[in-house]
């Protein structure tokens, strides 16, 4: 899961920041709830002066029929309020919501492959689809509920001390009490809500690596132990959500039985002074109409709370993951002159509390062909990510050797990795013809200025690929699919090494370029790897097979992980 970091605030200043349109959101609410502050005193006055008049026999209902009227003008003005904020927040919320989830998109795909994209794609989708969603209570019911909780009872407490001493106290004493046990429900509520989004990213992410291995899984009849799997940890997501109902209900019986407490000893009060004649019948019974409405708001937000809980967890794991750092730099070096050495130097990889690459050093030089071999699991891949700059290491540092020593710290990642020439070890393809699966920017991760098609071809020569599309008489408008569909997985290969070689990397690198490949594929992807060798760059590789370790001048053991 993201970090969590402190709960999440009733106004979380980050929600500011990140969804500039929650500024005037806020201050449109503190407007809307101070007119609706007023509204309710002047609703209270109007109606006790119409009911003691009406009841003292003081007035008929022609003398009170204006008073009427303005009451009903303030009733549809409450409700008109209501509407209104209600509306902005819905709209607001919209607009929030597609700011933080640009933000969070955001920072999902600057992590790449090593990121949370990669590592949790699943979770991932769930935080940003369904928490984002969640947030539609938050800002619609809970926030505008918070404003209207802050100036709805000061305003009537002010109004009361006016009127009534006595009830202004008792309301003074018990009004803060329901704040009080809504934090305490709070901190209860937040780690259930915490446990209830970390079974939901388990499942959301077991899922997704069902459906994506559904084929193998039911080509060795495994299909029907990973649907009891998914049953278990949707049965502890359910369980999880019934306590979380569990505690919402309880706790808004709670409020409810205080908030109701509280106004009968403002009633009781009122009542044995107004029996004993020592407050006015008319006093009495505005005070007994405001007391409800200082404590309505209150209970409101209890639950409103609740509602919006589900989306202030996911809130809390989306600004820690707009907020994880990206790789910043000393300065925007470029790397300039002949690179003659790639240095690594005590470079170690941990995720958490797990190890994924124990410290290792070493120096691979320009001209030569340098190995890394090691134990399945041992690191390679994550070390290849860290010499690329797409992962960040524990600890140690990268860095090259030109005219002058250059930290890979100091360089952008865009400056460092034009350096680089890349073939993974199941290369992705474009649904786009040969020319531009080979020569153009857009066809790529790493990329590459557009090539004359002499270039294309040079490198498709160099690749030992040549050959087998030149005969093809669309040449190199001949059109290859995404999938790889007509294609030998040594041809794809090959072309993944094509692709980068048409860059003239300064530093190749490669991760088991020959895992999937027969004897003449190797023997081609081994004499393209000597040529660029020969004209100077610096050649990395990952090796497994014998003829990759062979033609290495130097192989780097890579030590498997303490445990």
């Amino acid at each position: 899961m993201i970090g969590q970091n402190d709960e999440v605030k009733p106004v979380d200043p980050r929600l500011l920041k990140y969804a500039r349109s929650s500024r005037g959101f806020l201050v449109l609410a503190i407007l809307v709830g101070m007119g609706i502050a007023v509204v309710v005193v002047i609703q209270a006055r109007l109606l006790s002066d119409v009911i003691v008049n009406l009841t003292t026999g003081s007035a008929s209902w022609a003398d009170v029929a204006p008073t009427v009227i303005a009451l009903a003008c303030v009733f549809l003005l409450r409700a008109l309020l209501n509407w209104f904020a209600e509306t902005t927040a819905f709209r607001s919320a919209a607009l929030a919501k597609r700011e933080l989830r640009a933000a969070a998109g955001a920072a999902v795909l600057r992590g790449g492959h090593y990121g949370p994209a990669g590592t949790r794609p699943g979770e991932m989708a769930a935080l940003l689809s369904r928490g984002i969603d969640g947030l539609d209570a938050y800002y619609a019911r809970y926030l505008p509920q918070l404003v209207l909780a802050v100036i709805v009872p000061l305003t009537i407490l002010g109004v009361v001390l006016g009127a009534d001493v006595l009830s202004a106290v008792i309301l003074a004493v018990t009004i803060p009490l329901i704040p009080l046990f809504l934090a305490l429900i709070g901190m209860y509520t937040q780690s259930r809500v915490d446990r209830q989004w970390k079974v939901l990213g388990q499942l959301s992410g077991h899922f997704l690596d069902l459906v994506s291995g559904l084929p193998t899984l039911k080509a060795f009849g495994r299909a029907k132990a990973q649907e009891r799997a998914i049953r278990g940890i949707g049965e502890e997501y359910r369980s999880s959500t019934m306590g979380v109902l569990r505690i919402s209900f309880l706790s808004s019986l709670a409020l409810e039985l205080l908030a109701t407490v509280s106004v009968a000893l403002v009633a009781v009060s009122i009542g044995f002074r107004l029996a004993g004649g020592q407050m006015e019948y008319s006093t009495a019974l505005f005070v007994l109409l405001l007391a409800p409405e200082a404590y309505l708001p209150l209970r409101m937000v209890g639950q409103q709370f609740h509602a919006a809980a589900e989306g202030m967890g996911a809130a809390e794991q989306i600004f820690a993951l707009i907020e994880s750092a990206p790789r910043t730099f000393v300065d925007q070096a470029m790397v300039v002159g002949d690179v003659r050495e790639l240095t690594v130097h005590e470079v170690s990889v941990s995720f958490g509390e797990q190890q994924a690459l124990a410290p290792i050093s070493f120096s691979a030089h320009a001209g030569q062909i340098t190995a890394l071999a090691g134990p399945s699991g041992a690191g390679k891949s994550t070390l290849l990510a860290v010499i690329m700059g797409l992962l960040q290491p524990t600890s140690g540092r990268v860095s090259l050797l030109t005219d002058h020593r250059v930290d890979q710290a100091t360089v952008s990642r865009e400056a460092w990795l034009r350096e680089i020439g890349w073939v993974p070890q199941f290369p992705r393809l474009v649904s786009a013809s040969l020319r531009p699966q080979i020569s153009l920017r857009e066809a790529v991760t790493l990329g590459a200025p557009a090539a004359s098609d002499d270039a294309v071809w040079n490198c498709l020569t160099q690749a030992g690929v040549v050959d087998e599309f030149a005969v093809d008489t669309a040449g190199l408008d001949r059109m290859i699919s995404v999938d790889g569909s007509g294609l030998s997985i040594g041809q794809s290969q090959r072309l993944a090494l094509a692709r980068a070689m048409i860059r003239e990397p300064r530093i190749l690198i490669l991760d088991e370029p020959t895992a999937a490949l027969d004897a003449k594929s190797e023997s081609a992807v081994v004499q393209a790897l000597q040529r660029a060798a020969r004209q100077g760059a610096i050649v990395l590789v990952v090796a497994h097979r014998q003829a990759m370790l062979a033609i290495a001048d130097q192989v780097i053991r890579v030590p498997g992980r303490v445990q």
